[in-house]
């Protein structure tokens, strides 16, 4: 009896819960049927990766074959270098990309001119409002062999004819992709650090100035500590999607000739699912594959992390 009251109880105060706070819930509820429609239900066709899926035949109608997909990928002649180059671009966008915006940052903080400063985050901001597309034909703009900057440079120093087209270049496209992409998004991703330097206390810098330390040493010693449980968040949730490489850039920058360095989990299950060869179960067997190995980084990278940090910071 005891417990069915307490049950009432709770299922009463829930229900008060609801109606005072029914706007709150009414703002929710939109990003959460938007999640369930577009993340949650489609789940249910990733059982196709374990099936010689056949559109007439349905779902449910089509084969089992179990892992057959996924031993095929791993046998796969393309196999090493696709992982090699997603895991070259990942690893190059994290290292080059995840400090930048944390030294962008403490730079921005330690500015004493109001005014320059916001016309440097207005300047830093505006490239992530490009598109994709936008980025990619600038880009091409700009290293364009015959009427680009590049090319205009490179007559100004005495070269003559032509000079060697850097987008056809297989070693150059991970540095393509890497510094165009931090171009267009170093100003923002600073925007979370600049708010967490904006909760320093003001106090520590005093007693900083009083103790002697130098510009330098309080960037150290009292802004740097109170962003990196900030940067260790970013940090986990980076890693989680270390193999997503996204398509969309990838593919618009991708040619016959860096195909050897541009070609990517993405585009690999671009081209074989919906690219000619219509393997949609081999397309869904790799998709679902790289899902599975970023949730294990995700959650060893956040092990990791609480085990540093004393559990002070971690996801879960």
């Amino acid at each position: 009896m005891n417990r069915k009251k307490s049950l009432g109880g709770s299922v009463r105060r829930f229900g008060k819960h609801c109606i005072r706070d029914w706007p709150l819930i009414l703002l929710i509820l939109i990003p959460t049927i938007y999640i369930i429609i577009f993340r949650y239900i489609p789940m249910y066709g990733a059982q196709i990766a374990f099936r010689d899926y056949r559109p007439k035949a349905g779902i449910w109608g089509s084969e089992w074959v179990g892992l057959k997909w996924f031993e095929r990928f791993i046998n796969d002649r393309h196999f090493s270098e696709v992982l090699t180059n997603t895991l070259t671009l990942s690893f190059y966008s994290l290292f080059v990309g995840f400090p930048l915006p944390i030294i962008f940052a403490l730079l921005l903080n330690t500015m004493e001119l109001p005014r320059f400063r916001k016309f440097v985050e207005t300047v830093t901001y505006m490239p992530h409002f490009i598109s994709v597309v936008v980025l990619v034909g600038i880009l091409n703009m700009v290293l364009s062999p015959v009427n680009g900057i590049y090319s205009v440079f490179f007559h100004a120093f005495g070269g003559e004819g032509y000079p060697t087209d850097i987008r056809a270049l297989a070693e150059s496209f991970p540095h393509l992709y890497t510094w165009s992409g931090i171009w267009q998004g170093l100003g923002w991703s600073t925007i979370i650090y600049t708010a967490a330097l904006s909760s320093v206390p003001e106090e520590l810098h005093e007693a900083a100035k009083i103790d002697g330390a130098s510009r330098w040493k309080r960037v150290l010693h009292v802004d740097l500590p109170q962003i990196l449980p900030t940067a260790a968040t970013l940090l986990i949730l980076r890693t989680g999607s270390i193999l997503g490489v996204g398509f969309q850039k990838v593919y618009l920058m991708q040619t016959v000739l860096n195909k050897t360095t541009s070609e990517v989990i993405a585009t690999y299950v671009y081209t074989t699912g919906l690219g000619g060869s219509n393997q949609l179960s081999y397309a869904a067997a790799i998709g679902l594959m790289e899902s599975i190995v970023n949730c294990i980084l995700l959650v060893t990278v956040n092990w990791i992390t609480r085990r540093l940090s004393h559990k002070e910071v971690g996801l879960f």
